[in-house]
């Protein structure tokens, strides 16, 4: 995906992208590939693939999340920073929290929020389930097994709230029993299941909450 398709494709999603929106994009993807030779962050690092797989792939929670009108999200197993900074470069209007458990990407996250000059996010080393604040949205991109998921995202939810997690194919992960069962203690609200643009690869957004 280049610049150009990328910013094509995420008109699709509805979003606009501004000149300093892709000015920061770029920089956070050089960013990525000097940290990358340093620590592992992604085996993803061609800037076509960037701009696919991790840029608009991170946006892709709008199909479902009306990022505007929410004031909270944490990013949790965040890693290389997706989807929270990108999502944070599209919606400054929202507070993130970004958690990883490995303390060399913590500083490369500092390092990217610093040079991109966001306000209101922040990283922090700490395992989920250590972490006690509550947000709108709890996001988690390819982070475990949904049920193992759970365990240590849905404290974080507010009542109101839900998590988002994004995946490839769920169709195994999913099964019938498996939704019954998170449905005993939580609702599954709703299962999206798309393809990414160019390659069609196989997404899916499960949006979970609390029973009411």
């Amino acid at each position: 995906m280049t610049e150009k398709e990328f910013i094509e494709s995420i008109r699709e999603l509805g979003i606009e992208a501004t000149e300093s929106q892709m000015n920061q994009l770029n920089k956070f993807y050089n960013l990525l590939k000097e940290w990358n030779q340093k620590i592992n962050l992604t085996r993803i690092i061609e800037k076509k693939e960037v701009y696919l797989k991790h840029f608009y792939d991170s946006l892709t929670i709008v199909k479902e999340v009306n990022l505007k009108e929410i004031s909270t999200l944490c990013d949790v197993g965040t890693g290389a920073g997706f989807p929270g900074i990108v999502l944070k470069i599209f919606y400054p209007n929202v507070k993130i929290t970004l958690v990883d458990s490995l303390l060399k990407r913590v500083k490369y996250l500092n390092e990217v929020i610093k040079e991109l000059d966001l306000d209101n996010i922040t990283a922090i080393h700490i395992r989920a389930e250590d972490l006690h604040n509550q947000y709108d949205i709890v996001t988690a991109r390819a982070v475990a097994n949904i049920e193992k998921l759970l365990k240590y995202t849905m404290h974080l939810v507010k009542e109101t709230g839900y998590l988002v997690a994004m995946k490839g194919n769920v169709d195994e992960e999913l099964s019938e029993e498996v939704q019954r069962k998170i449905n005993q203690k939580y609702k599954i609200i709703k299962i999206n299941k798309f393809y990414l643009p160019i390659e069609k690869s196989h997404r899916s957004l499960v949006i979970i909450g609390k029973k009411q």
